[in-house]
């Protein structure tokens, strides 16, 4: 079995392709610009024996200064080109995008305060809206291209199988040894920046539900492996919250040499009370059945790479 993953290079992808391979699949991946018209077309037309196309490519980035343009056009196009691709040609039967509880949770905070998000809900997020901060500009990016993906989904019951992976934040180690540790993805690079804090320095207050990125590669491989069974499924992967006051506490425990604030229990348990959402993923877990790292195995293993990187 041949399987395609978008935007090869990426964080996500590298360790969906490690896990592919360990697994048996024969891979190919593509590292150019999905956004442009056509992107997949010779690949799908040349390759007939890919079955599987797992769409990862999104641009990530908060501090764009042209929301739509970096943002939403991009992940828009790609997602668009890569279905368009799948149904002029070759004989893919599964598709599986890398969506983001990004378009499960709502962006309007004071629509979660009171309901139980689960696979089930949805983002309300509107374009209006996605122009305001680069953060609403990835909500809706995430949004709009996964609801492109059940749209697409609808029009191929019949023929095509199609599952979304929709992780909380990615925490964990990059897929291979780190070479530059100045040049850092943005879930290592905000695990680095706790690590760069003087003793004397405050923690900034950040917060969020976590997943480590070898268990969604291993969504993400099941998907393939089991095409019928998670047809139609949204797999929501969230682990329970992190603060970065937690993120220095385990820090300073596994690595008592670094010289950075200790961080607090307590602290790190008001910012909860203050911002947690209340989620019920129990399908998706029951789906996948199987144990997620934990948040402290996470942050360890992303720190030793970090620590051993020059």
């Amino acid at each position: 079995m041949t399987v395609f993953v978008t935007g090869a290079t990426g964080f996500i992808a590298q360790h969906v392709i490690k896990e592919l391979l360990k697994q048996g699949f024969k891979v190919m991946g593509s590292v150019r610009s999905e956004s442009k018209e056509g992107a997949f077309d010779e690949v799908l037309q040349s390759n007939k024996d890919i079955d599987s196309f797992i769409h990862t490519a999104c641009p990530v980035d908060f501090q764009v200064n042209d929301i739509r343009a970096g943002l939403l056009q991009p992940a828009l196009e790609g997602t668009r080109n890569a279905l368009s691709a799948i149904e002029k040609y070759g004989n893919v039967k599964t598709v599986v995008a890398t969506s983001s509880t990004a378009a499960v949770r709502d962006s309007d905070a004071s629509k979660n305060k009171d309901r139980t998000i689960t696979e089930s809900s949805w983002n309300t997020i509107t374009l209006e809206q996605e122009l305001n901060t680069g953060r609403l500009g990835y909500d809706a990016a995430k949004t709009f291209a996964e609801k492109d993906v059940w749209k697409f989904a609808e029009k191929h019951k019949n023929d095509l199988n199609v599952i979304t992976v929709n992780p909380s934040f990615v925490y964990g180690p990059q897929a291979f040894k780190i070479k530059d540790k100045n040049n850092l993805n943005e879930s290592a690079e905000m695990v680095n920046r706790v690590l760069k804090l003087k003793p004397t320095d405050e923690i900034p207050q950040l917060m969020g539900r976590f997943i480590d990125v070898r268990d969604v590669a291993k969504a993400h491989v099941e998907a393939v492996k089991r095409p019928q069974e998670l047809n139609g499924k949204r797999l929501v992967l969230v682990e329970p919250a992190w603060t970065n006051e937690l993120i220095a506490v385990i820090i300073n425990k596994h690595f008592p040499n670094v010289d950075i604030p200790k961080g607090s229990l307590e602290e790190h348990e008001q910012q909860l009370k203050e911002g947690d959402l209340k989620w019920d993923t129990s399908k998706t877990n029951a789906l996948l059945n199987f144990d997620f790292i934990s948040l402290e195995d996470s942050i360890v293993d992303t720190v030793k790479q970090i620590l051993e990187a020059n």
